[in-house]
């Protein structure tokens, strides 16, 4: 499946944004989708994911009660909400496809490439 994220861009702290995974070629909705994060000098790190129906989340606990990922299947898109930014969120945000649901880098074999958010304090 090909992905490709959009939605990004600079905010404020306190500010929000919403990040979009546009799906395209095998069938969607057979996959779980997450969103990782990368900032610079860093590993990718993990931010959210969604198993294939919606069903269930995981968060990573920095972003918990924060962050909200959620799908539509029939526009074949994963969102990302992202409220009560703060400067340590700045990142390029990149989303992925993978078979389960599972806060690890190696779960998800499709990635997309992603889109920078810079928020400043």
């Amino acid at each position: 499946v090909q992905l490709q994220a959009s939605g990004g861009g600079l905010v404020q702290a306190g500010g929000s944004l919403r990040l979009s995974c546009a799906a395209s070629g095998r069938a969607f909705r057979r996959y779980a989708v997450a969103w990782f994060r990368r900032a610079p000098g860093l590993e990718r790190e993990f931010v959210a994911t969604i198993s294939k129906n919606g069903g269930t989340t995981y968060y990573a606990d920095s972003v918990k009660d924060r962050f909200t990922i959620f799908r539509d299947n029939d526009k074949s898109a994963v969102y990302l909400q992202m409220n009560s930014l703060k400067p340590e969120d700045s990142a390029v945000y990149l989303c992925a496809a993978g078979l389960s649901p599972i806060p690890l880098v190696g779960a998800y074999a499709d990635w997309g490439q992603g889109t920078q958010v810079t928020v400043s304090s």
